[in-house]
């Protein structure tokens, strides 16, 4: 018996995914590794003094701000016990500061401190100039389609929009 089509042969595969179609799906893991590699070409000049968990706290942190030890681990969908560990380490490399809330003492606040802004910043700007290349190789309505799919994409994901953080003043 033959199948009609590359997806339909998909569909038949024990690891076929459950919900949108493989076609959807497929791509999107492609593009998906696409972006893995800027992303991973954008932090190797700092692999030495950040991981890619390490990394994230600070995307979250210049996206929303100081947050509460609590806040910030759920928004990072991490139990706090483990997650207070994991900060201790980034407070020792100096990426990240603790302080007592004003509000509650019980209360710890959790920012940046200059390292980890200056980090950020750096893989941000290099993360940034190597989309523009990327995006520069596709004409104007591919550029449109890739900025509805990733604008949807983000939103689904619960990834906040980069004019939605400059209103916090980042």
């Amino acid at each position: 018996m033959t199948l009609s089509s590359p997806a339909a042969a998909a569909a038949s595969r024990p690891d076929a995914p459950v919900g949108p179609g493989y076609e959807v799906v497929d791509k999107s893991l492609t593009a998906s590794r696409a972006l893995l590699g800027v992303i991973a070409r954008s932090l190797a000049p700092v692999m030495d003094s950040v991981t890619l968990p390490q990394f994230r706290v600070l995307v979250v942190l210049s996206n929303f701000g100081p947050l509460r030890m609590g806040e910030l681990a759920l928004r990072l969908g991490a139990n706090q016990s483990s997650f207070s560990r994991f900060a201790e380490r980034m407070v020792a490399g100096g990426l990240i500061a603790r302080s007592e809330s004003t509000e509650n003492r019980r209360e710890v606040i959790i920012s940046l401190t200059k390292e980890g802004s200056r980090i950020y910043a750096e893989v941000t700007r290099a993360r940034r100039q190597e989309i523009s290349e990327v995006l520069s190789r596709l004409s104007g309505s591919e550029q449109e389609t890739v900025l509805a799919g990733f604008d949807a994409f983000a939103r689904a994901a619960g990834e906040p929009r980069a004019d939605e953080t400059l209103i916090l003043g980042i």
